[in-house]
């Protein structure tokens, strides 16, 4: 399967940060099989993140998109709004665990405001922005999202 990687961050778009979290979602995925067919630094631009999900959703070139950052309460942070531009079908369950599991490490993963769901055959979920809060959460999602991966397009396979 394919996997795309956003990371929504201005200062590592622009060069100033490293990004610490979408390497560690692409080594996560990697390691399960997928293949990184995208990976970018984004600006935090509702307008650019919603486009680059919809190029990559429409030119069929993924079959998961992960993004990372951007889904906090900061002034800038607009990634859930993008990904909710783009859904058909919103999947509330898929932040709701997320946040049920990280709570239990750090309240204030409440203020997670990450969002999830399907646009066409591809299933889109916000993970947090941090580096270890993104290794918990993924590992944690993973084999629903796999699952979820399956059920949506049943076809898909190993691919």
């Amino acid at each position: 399967m394919k996997v795309a990687i956003i990371t929504a961050s201005t200062e590592i778009y622009r060069g100033n940060e490293e990004d610490r979290s979408g390497e560690a979602v692409a080594e996560i995925m990697e390691e399960a099989g997928f293949e990184v067919v995208f990976r970018r630094a984004l600006p935090n631009d509702r307008d650019v993140l919603s486009t680059v999900m919809l190029r990559l959703i429409e030119n069929s070139l993924t079959d998961l998109v992960l993004t990372t950052g951007g889904a906090g309460c900061g002034p800038e942070d607009c990634t859930p709004e993008a990904t909710m531009d783009v859904i058909e079908k919103p999947i509330p369950g898929i932040p709701e665990a997320m946040r049920a599991y990280t709570m239990q490490m750090t309240k204030r993963a409440m203020l997670n405001r990450s969002a999830a769901g399907i646009s066409k055959d591809v299933l889109l979920v916000n993970l947090p922005g941090k580096v270890q809060a993104v290794r918990e959460t993924l590992k944690y999602l993973l084999p629903e999202l796999i699952h979820a991966l399956e059920v949506i397009r049943p076809d898909r396979g190993d691919k």
